[in-house]
């Protein structure tokens, strides 16, 4: 197992050589330290400093946040923690299903990287043989021309040594696939090839295209789920997946529902 004092940091670099070409669509930050790499995006955002396409990578987040407010705690030696921002033209609604298209996007890097099992819970979370190996949280900032998504993401390379995030799930880890764990380079290249191609399918044809693929990566499809919605139940139901504007469709008895993230959270029953 590799440990703080072995563990190799992040190289730009070293990084740009395993992206190739695609590798000019991105320009590569890392911080050994910050509060959180979404919060810094979008304040570069809100004072018209955002660039598309920055990647944000930090070593380790004090402050980093999950859907809902969750925290997100991340160490170098145990996990890989970084924010992309994405310039998208057109309406905020143009955006439906965003995050499940990214999670597609790490499902397949992560297949990639010879993590076979991978499986996607709508909105956000990404499993590993039933337990939470990641997680994803887009927030979205108004520009001149758009929006600009800053999309975050933390993968588990090794088991969480705390339980500072609430997990519905319990955590996964890469590392359980390979020993050593995986190296952070090849990782986060795959992952940003992978989001080069979804993200460039999804802004000239919306999640409609990458839907039949998501759906059979569905963790809970066609199992009875509970739908909280600020922590009490709102309804009940078998989970039929998403839609084509990544609605979660659900058959209850007043027939098939469709709902939006929002502050909705889902639970198998």
């Amino acid at each position: 197992m590799q440990t703080a004092t072995s563990i190799q940091l992040l190289e730009p670099r070293r990084l740009r050589a395993l992206l190739g070409a695609v590798g000019d669509r991105f320009t590569i930050e890392t911080m050994d330290e910050c509060p959180s790499t979404n919060s810094l995006l979008l304040d570069r955002a809100r004072r018209g400093a955002a660039v598309g396409g920055t990647l944000l990578v930090a070593d380790r987040q004090t402050a980093g946040r999950g859907r809902m407010g969750r925290s997100w705690s991340s160490s170098a030696e145990g996990s890989l923690t970084f924010s992309l921002s994405w310039r998208f033209t057109g309406p905020p609604a143009r955006l439906s299903g965003l995050s499940l298209a990214v999670g597609l996007a790490v499902a397949r890097a992560l297949d990639a990287c010879g993590a076979p099992r991978i499986a996607l819970k709508w909105p956000n979370d990404i499993l590993l043989d039933g337990g939470k190996v990641g997680g994803i949280l887009i927030e979205l900032e108004a520009v001149a021309d758009g929006m600009l998504a800053v999309i975050g993401i933390g993968l588990n390379l090794q088991l969480p040594d705390n339980g500072a995030e609430d997990f519905l799930h319990p955590p996964a880890a890469l590392a359980r696939e390979s020993s050593p764990a995986p190296d952070r380079h090849q990782v986060l290249a795959q992952v940003l090839l992978s989001l080069a191609d979804i993200l460039d399918r999804f802004a000239a044809s919306g999640f409609a295209v990458l839907r039949d693929d998501w759906l059979s990566r569905h963790a809970w499809q066609d199992r009875p789920v509970r739908l909280l919605n600020g922590g009490a139940l709102d309804r009940q139901g078998i989970c039929l997946g998403a839609d084509e504007d990544g609605a979660l469709l659900l058959r209850t008895a007043q027939g098939v529902e469709r709902f939006f993230s929002g502050d909705v959270s889902l639970r198998i029953r």
